[in-house]
């Protein structure tokens, strides 16, 4: 199983970056994918996440500026970021099965190499 992240960058406050994870087919159909940042001396959080059938959570971080969507057909999974913040400085990873256990989200075993996220004027 591969994950592969692309679309990090160097931004100024308020612009905007798209991250795509493209999966392997054989776990894209089946699971939930998302994306996780960790920023420098923090610990990994999870920003995004979306089921296979589309259902979505966000951090509060990111509600209203983050948006998480998936292409089936493209078997590739995306994070549109608005209104970035230097707060959102981080390496993001995205990573699957994610799994939800009583109202909590747990990383699975697959991660993407981590892209690099640079908000800063």
């Amino acid at each position: 199983v591969q994950l592969q992240a692309y679309g990090g960058g160097l931004v100024q406050p308020g612009g905007s970056l798209r991250l795509s994870c493209a999966a392997s087919e054989n776990i894209f159909s089946v699971s939930t994918m998302g994306w996780y940042r960790r920023a420098p001396g923090k610990r990994s959080e999870l920003v995004a996440a979306i089921t296979s059938s589309g259902f979505i959570t966000y951090a509060d971080s990111g509600k209203g500026r983050f948006t998480i969507s998936r292409d089936n057909a493209k078997n590739t999974v995306y994070l549109q970021m608005n209104g970035l913040k230097p707060e959102d400085t981080a390496v993001y990873y995205c990573n699957a099965p994610i799994r939800c256990l009583s109202g909590r989200y747990y990383s699975g075993d697959y991660w993407g190499q981590g892209t690099q996220v640079t908000v800063s004027s």
